[in-house]
């Protein structure tokens, strides 16, 4: 074994009264992927953001080739050859594609940004790593996929031998995933040491050398991937076992006598998509599955009014409206967006008051005044149903984990105890302890006779939670299926284009 590259001893790091890390001590060896494994609030992104320099530990060492070292901030770092990838996108969204991947850093000519160069620097990184985007596109008008695919393109732009990937792939679909097991196979035989933070167990078996679990901040155990499995790795996370990540279909009766609690006809927005007719009874999932670009997120826009769109949605059998998402949460739609930072909540605002935002009319008096003891009720009737890890309901929502984000996003639209449940990724960033519980509460809500929408980029999971599947491509549906007997073959068939549609 090779002497490690970047070395954690006993690293501590407190927030307040919160240890968010224990005593936490690693090893990470040249030309090898370490995973880092554990639930939402575990604290692996608190030690990665260590080792990139925003935090600073409370106590404990960092060992560079064997030499200890003070990371001054993210510069520094950087400086010392560690680049990371965020899985908050750390993107302007009001800057061109070359000109995030080169911020604060542009070539000059006589003192001034040379455009020419910065385009061609850019064009020629991302040709190389084969991301089929123009570097001149404002970040702003691109998918999550597409910005998390320039967030690791601005990471690799750096000089690194350590590269540190939280999440990458959790916006990904299956063909821009691959692309990245290939960039990391080409960063392991140029030496470098990749650290590597994923929810998704099958891909953690696919890509790790080392896998290293953490538990409520504390170090558990490092194992060598073929030597474990993932019943072992999910017990060493959450400290129990789990049989299956995906929860039985609860006893639903899909009613055929009854109009459909949504029907979409003939729905299209121009450059998004075209032709959309689908439908969704009561007590049924309907999952959406695609690979980037095939304009499922911009279908459930749409019906819940963010991108203006034409057709017809009904609700019920009734005609409805919907211009605006108030239209759509009057008509009992709620809709859980992928995008969670900029879209599902109020980063500033506490836990409490980002579960109740949609559903202050249920707490108010006729008076307009909300009741606020039946407020926290809620709240913390929330916390527990999901698992969301807060110090306090009064904690800001911003400073909660990304996966701890998502349960609150998930959590404000059950208030309402939507008729339509639009999700869109909901476990993006989610541990998988966690998504057993989101998965559960899917179960319940469709068994209770609530019509679901899934949209997802995990192919097991859009299968597994399905009723039907319904596949899209460029815009426009191509096969719909029933989930009974599907395999992944045949879906990703009509979704890449081998098989066209009928």
């Amino acid at each position: 074994m090779a002497d490690p590259i970047l070395e954690t001893r006993d690293i501590s790091k407190r927030f307040g009264p919160v240890a968010a890390l224990s005593n936490v001590s690693l090893s990470i060896q040249p030309a090898r992927v370490h995973t880092l494994l554990g639930e939402n609030g575990a604290g692996k992104s608190t030690l990665m953001k260590i080792l990139a320099g925003v935090y600073v530990p409370s106590s404990g060492h960092i060992l560079i080739d064997g030499t200890e070292v003070t990371l001054h901030g993210p510069e520094d770092s950087r400086q010392r050859g560690i680049a990371i990838i965020f899985q908050e996108l750390s993107l302007s969204n009001n800057r061109s594609v070359a000109e995030n991947i080169y911020s604060n850093r542009e070539p000059r000519r006589l003192g001034v940004i040379d455009d020419r160069k910065l385009l061609k620097d850019a064009r020629a990184l991302l040709n190389n790593l084969e991301i089929p985007i123009a570097p001149t596109v404002q970040v702003g008008s691109l998918s999550m996929a597409q910005r998390q695919l320039v967030e690791i393109a601005k990471a690799l732009s750096y000089p690194a031998r350590v590269v540190i990937m939280d999440e990458p792939t959790s916006s990904l679909s299956d063909s821009e995933e691959a692309n990245l097991m290939r960039i990391i196979q080409t960063l392991k035989k140029e030496g470098k040491a990749i650290i590597y933070i994923s929810h998704r167990m099958e891909e953690i078996m696919r890509v790790s050398d080392d896998i290293s679990i953490l538990r409520d901040g504390h170090y558990i155990k490092t194992v060598r991937r073929e030597e474990t499995n993932l019943n072992e790795l999910i017990s060493l996370m959450v400290g129990r076992e789990m049989r299956d990540i995906y929860p039985p279909p609860l006893h639903t009766i899909v009613s055929d006598d009854k109009p459909p609690v949504l029907s979409v006809r003939g729905l299209r927005s121009p450059g998004e998509f075209e032709d959309v007719s689908f439908e969704v009874r009561s007590g049924e999932v309907v999952g959406f599955f695609g690979l980037i670009g095939a304009g499922r997120s911009e279908v459930m826009k749409a019906i819940f009014g963010t991108l203006p769109a034409t057709g017809t949605i009904a609700i019920d059998g009734k005609p409805v409206r919907i211009k605006r998402p108030l239209d759509a949460i009057r008509n009992s739609i709620g809709f859980v967006t992928e995008n969670r930072k900029e879209e599902g909540l109020s980063l500033q605002h506490s836990v409490e008051r980002n579960v109740n935002c949609v559903n202050f009319s249920g707490l108010a008096n006729r008076f307009g005044v909300l009741n606020e003891r039946q407020e926290r009720e809620r709240t913390d009737a929330a916390v527990r149903l999901i698992g969301i890890k807060t110090a306090s309901i009064d904690t800001p929502v911003g400073h909660l984990s990304g996966g701890n984000q998502q349960k609150v996003v998930f959590s404000k639209w059950l208030e309402i105890q939507p008729r339509l449940l639009i999700l869109d990724e909901p476990t993006r960033g989610v541990d998988v302890g966690a998504k057993y519980e989101i998965y559960r509460v899917i179960r319940e809500l469709a068994a209770a006779g609530a019509a679901i929408v899934l949209v997802s980029s995990e192919l097991p999971e859009a299968m597994a939670m399905s009723d039907q599947l319904i596949v899209m491509r460029e815009g426009r549906i191509v096969q719909t299926f029933n989930t009974a007997g599907l395999t992944p073959e045949m879906v990703m068939n009509y979704a890449a284009g081998a098989t066209h549609a009928k």
